[in-house]
C-alpha cells in the first residue's frame, strides 16, 4: 500500500508535466460541481497508508483540495486577464507556510512526509492548469536542450559567486572524494522530482509569474528571490538560519534567470538541481 500512495501522489505531476492542457481541456468537459470535486481525490495517498485513516486528518486533505479549486475558481471570474488576484496569492502563500512550517507533517508516518508535500503540490497543480490555466509557468517534463544549456549556464554563473562566499560564511565544507555512480544519479533524481521541480514550479512558475504581472520583471524577480531565501530559514538549524537564507537568496535570483529566459521551469530545476547535488556531494 505504501507504494501505492506513492505511485498516486507522483501521477498528477507526471500527468500535468506530459499532458497538461489535454488534462485540463478534458476535465473542464465536466459540470462546473464535478471540477471543484474532483481533486479530493488528491487525499486517496492518506487513506492508502496503514494506521493513518484518522478522520480529521482525512476530512483535511479531503476538503484542502476542493477549497483551494473553489478560490481559484473564484479568481478566475474577478481576473480573467491574469494581472494576479489576491486569492492566487493568497492560495500560494497558504500553501507555502504549510510546507515551510510543517503545518501538517505530523499527519504523516515517519518516512512518508513527503507525500504530504506532494499532495499540496499536485492541489495547485490542478487549480494553475485546470481551474484557473495560468499562462506562462512552463511546467512541461518533455527536457529540451535549451533547457539543459540554460540550466548549465546559470549554474556557471552562480557556482563562482556562492561557493567562496559559502565557505567564508563557514556555511560550506569541502570534502571532496567522488560518490559512486549509482549514488550520484540516484541523488540527481531525487532531487530533481521531490525538490528542485516542485520548488521552481511553486517560486518561478507560479509565484515570479504572478509578480511579474504586478511589478515588472526585474522587482519580481528580487522579491521572489527573498522569499526564496527566506523560505530556508528553519532548515539544518534550530535556529534562524541566516547563512542559508543568504546563499538561497543569491541562488534564487539564478534560478528565476534560468525560468525567464524562456519561461520553462526545466530549466530552473535543472540549475536547481546541480547546485543542490554539488552542494550534497562534495560541500555539505
Amino acid at each position: 500500500m505504501p507504494v501505492a500512495a506513492v505511485m498516486w501522489s507522483l501521477l498528477p505531476l507526471f500527468a500535468f508535466g506530459f499532458g497538461g492542457d489535454r488534462i485540463a481541456r478534458s476535465v473542464r468537459r465536466l459540470p462546473p460541481a464535478a471540477q471543484l470535486l474532483l481533486p479530493g481525490l488528491f487525499s486517496v495517498p492518506y487513506g492508502l497508508l496503514p494506521g493513518q485513516n484518522r478522520a480529521a486528518w482525512l476530512a483535511l486533505y479531503l476538503a484542502l483540495p476542493i477549497l483551494v479549486a473553489f478560490l481559484l475558481r473564484l479568481a478566475q471570474q474577478e481576473d480573467p486577464q491574469q494581472r494576479g488576484h489576491w486569492l492566487d496569492f493568497a492560495v500560494l502563500f497558504g500553501l507555502g507556510l504549510a510546507v515551510d512550517l510543517r503545518w501538517l507533517e505530523s499527519a504523516w508516518p515517519p518516512h512518508f512526509g513527503m507525500l504530504g508535500k506532494l499532495m499540496l503540490l499536485d492541489t495547485a497543480l490542478y487549480g494553475f492548469t485546470v481551474i484557473r490555466p495560468l499562462a506562462n509557468v512552463g511546467f512541461d517534463l518533455r527536457i529540451r536542450g535549451d533547457d539543459v544549456k540554460l540550466g548549465l549556464r546559470e549554474l556557471i554563473f552562480y557556482a563562482p559567486i556562492a561557493v567562496p562566499l559559502g565557505l567564508v560564511l563557514g556555511f560550506l565544507h569541502w570534502h571532496g572524494g567522488f560518490p559512486p555512480p549509482g549514488s550520484a544519479a540516484t541523488a540527481l533524481a531525487f532531487t530533481f522530482f521531490f525538490i528542485a521541480l516542485p520548488e521552481e514550479i511553486y517560486f518561478r512558475g507560479w509565484l515570479q509569474n504572478l509578480l511579474e504581472r504586478r511589478m515588472g520583471a526585474r522587482t519580481s524577480l528580487c522579491l521572489t528571490s527573498l522569499i526564496f531565501g527566506l523560505s530556508h530559514f528553519n532548515k539544518r538549524a534550530a535556529h534562524f538560519n541566516w547563512r542559508y537564507v543568504v546563499l538561497a537568496t543569491l541562488a534564487g535570483i539564478f534560478y528565476g534567470r534560468a525560468w525567464r529566459q524562456r519561461r520553462r521551469v526545466a530549466a530552473s530545476a535543472i540549475t536547481h538541481t546541480l547546485v543542490d547535488a554539488i552542494w550534497s556531494l562534495w560541500l555539505q
